[in-house]
């Protein structure tokens, strides 16, 4: 609930810098949705971890400030949940149907990648964390297993990556709404640290890609 009396306008809080970090991957996020449908996979793949990168970037600087309100956490917490549904399960839905042509069996699993990462989100927002752990596998950590398979996808058949990528994209899916118990990555600095270099190196290996 919020606890600030007087009702803030919308537009305010698009001068919140972490609300700035979140709609910045939200552009990556746009990005790498339009990249893939037009095939230019490599592209998507940089737009798809920077995402991650600015939306690990936006809770470090969110700790970081200080004087935010009540309403600027709730608000926040609430752009977050949609950015998230859109960046990790929409866009690796559309990156699977995509890449598999179109072809009507992959929408069976565009659903079940979009309709899991909507599960995933509402038991969050139900339960929050259990003993500083998610329940399930955090869906950020879809963009980050997905960008690094793709690095293999010159090493085999279009066939055989196409099945390896159905596979990937069910495999997480289901770890979404598994019982596994991980931990938070984002909410160490450190760990921020660590997949902004995953990021460069992701950034370079398909930039050369793109050359």
């Amino acid at each position: 609930m919020l606890t600030d009396k007087k009702q803030p306008t919308i537009i305010s809080f698009i001068k919140d810098l972490p609300n700035l970090f979140s709609l910045a991957g939200l552009a990556c996020t746009i990005l790498a949705i339009y990249f893939s449908i037009i095939g230019i996979y490599y592209a998507a793949m940089i737009g798809m971890i920077w995402a991650v990168g600015f939306d690990w970037a936006d809770g470090l600087v969110a700790r970081k400030m200080k004087g935010r309100t009540g309403n600027h956490r709730a608000f926040g917490g609430q752009l977050d949940v949609l950015i998230d549904i859109v960046s990790y399960g929409v866009t690796p839905a559309i990156l699977l149907m995509s890449y598999g042509k179109f072809e009507p069996i992959f929408l069976i699993g565009a659903f079940i990648i979009v309709s899991t990462s909507a599960i995933r989100l509402s038991y969050f927002s139900t339960f929050g964390l259990s003993d500083s752990k998610y329940t399930g596998l955090a869906l950020d950590n879809n963009s980050i297993i997905l960008v690094f398979i793709f690095i293999f996808e010159i090493f085999v058949s279009e066939g055989i990556f196409t099945i390896i990528l159905y596979i990937s994209t069910m495999v997480l899916a289901i770890l979404n709404v598994s019982q596994i118990k991980t931990p938070k990555l984002s909410g160490n600095p450190i760990n921020v640290y660590i997949l902004a270099l995953y990021t460069i190196f992701i950034t370079s290996v398909y930039g050369w890609k793109l050359l």
